[in-house]
């Protein structure tokens, strides 16, 4: 029975091979007549390579004209030399002589008003800046970038009155002020 069981396997896998083997074969005729119709065919064009332009040198000849590769001198005028600001300026102008106070190394917008005391008839503004420490103002006292000098303290407001440079060497008053900030 064993005997009989293997014969037929191999004779099931023999004929499974024959059939397979015979499909393959028929379906040989239409690839066969695409290669020769493709053969037939004539050949395709291949677009030349355009030519190589070679890289053009630009000089840079014009002497009057600035060095754009200068590093540009973009300091305030009031860290330049005094005498560099025109003796023809007119109006106000920063004292570049005076002792700078410590608020001044701040811009403006940064310090915030926090509140007033009063000592001995005298009202103090208390002024908190960036580098987290309390400063005490009075009117006469400095602070900002612009030279900006204090006009009044009150308990609402700091008003300020700053010299800013105007962009043409001359120099304009601005006033500003310091809300409080509770």
């Amino acid at each position: 029975m064993m005997l009989s069981r293997q014969f037929f396997f191999r004779s099931v896998l023999a004929m499974v091979t024959v059939i397979g083997l015979n499909a393959c074969s028929q379906g040989m005729g239409d690839l066969q007549q695409f290669v020769q119709q493709t053969k037939a065919k004539p050949p395709g064009r291949v677009e030349p390579i355009p030519p190589f332009v070679p890289y053009q040198n630009f000089e840079y000849a014009s002497q009057s004209l600035r060095d754009p590769f200068k590093i540009v001198d973009f300091r305030r005028p009031d860290q330049a030399l005094e005498a560099e600001i025109s003796e023809t300026a007119s109006g106000p102008r920063p004292d570049m002589d005076r002792v700078r106070e410590p608020l001044e190394d701040f811009p403006l917008d940064t310090l915030r008003f926090k509140g007033t005391v009063d000592k001995d008839g005298t009202k103090w503004g208390l002024i908190f800046a960036p580098d987290n420490t309390i400063h005490r103002v009075l009117e006469g006292n400095f602070m900002g970038q612009n030279h900006g000098r204090i006009l009044t303290v009150s308990d609402g407001e700091i008003t300020i009155t700053e010299i800013v440079p105007d962009g043409l060497g001359n120099f304009i008053e601005r006033s500003a002020a310091l809300a409080l900030i509770e």
